[in-house]
């Protein structure tokens, strides 16, 4: 079991430094965390690494996978997000800058940046939750409860079908989604040491 482990972590670029990001949506509110650990395979470096970006008003954007891709798409998005909104004179919409990222990864699908990001806003017209996760070249994944990254994401996947519930008020998508993060990521080695949640309303932004 601890070979295969070992053989996991060393096959894949992507869960080379570690770490998870997860989405969830409720009633006019979403919600998006990260964990924070910063590794070398299975070796800790640090424990303050954030992976997930406040990007406009409403809308924020986490990034899981290589963490020097991390850094560099994150400054590459921010260039091209500025630049639409100089050109268009209005604030770039979550589902406009999923567009925009899906196909700056597809761009690079040669040589692709070994991510996988998370977009979670809310519309500024109408308030609507908006949701989306992405593979390292871009292809969308836009459902309407929630959307999971990173190397502990088939335990992610398992505690949110369990607790996510319709209508979630933004103290209960809390819970929801810190409970979910917590018991999936300590089945996971290589993601962990805390979390960070970021609760997205009309109103305000709660960390």
């Amino acid at each position: 079991m601890m070979q295969n482990f070992i053989e996991m972590i060393q096959m894949s670029i992507l869960a080379y430094n570690g770490g998870c990001v997860i989405a969830m949506t409720g009633k006019d509110c979403v919600a998006i965390a990260t964990d924070h650990r910063f590794g070398i395979q299975a070796q800790t470096i640090a424990t303050n690494f954030e992976k997930v970006f406040p990007v406009g008003k409403h809308m924020y954007l986490g990034l899981a996978g290589l963490q020097t891709d991390i850094l560099t798409v994150f400054k590459r998005l921010e260039f091209r997000k500025n630049l639409y909104e100089i050109r268009e004179n209005r604030t770039m919409q979550p589902e406009r800058y999923a567009s925009m990222l899906s196909k700056f990864l597809y761009e690079h699908r040669f040589g692709p940046y070994f991510i996988e990001p998370v977009i979670a806003g809310l519309d500024p017209k109408d308030f609507k939750p908006f949701i989306c996760s992405m593979d390292l070249i871009g292809c969308p994944n836009q459902p309407k409860d929630f959307v999971v990254v990173g190397t502990c994401e088939e335990q992610l996947y398992g505690m949110c079908e369990t607790l996510w519930r319709e209508n979630l008020e933004p103290d209960d998508l809390f819970e929801t989604i810190s409970q979910a993060m917590l018991n999936a990521f300590d089945r996971d080695a290589i993601s962990g040491w805390g979390a960070t949640v970021y609760i997205i309303e009309k109103d305000k932004v709660t960390e």
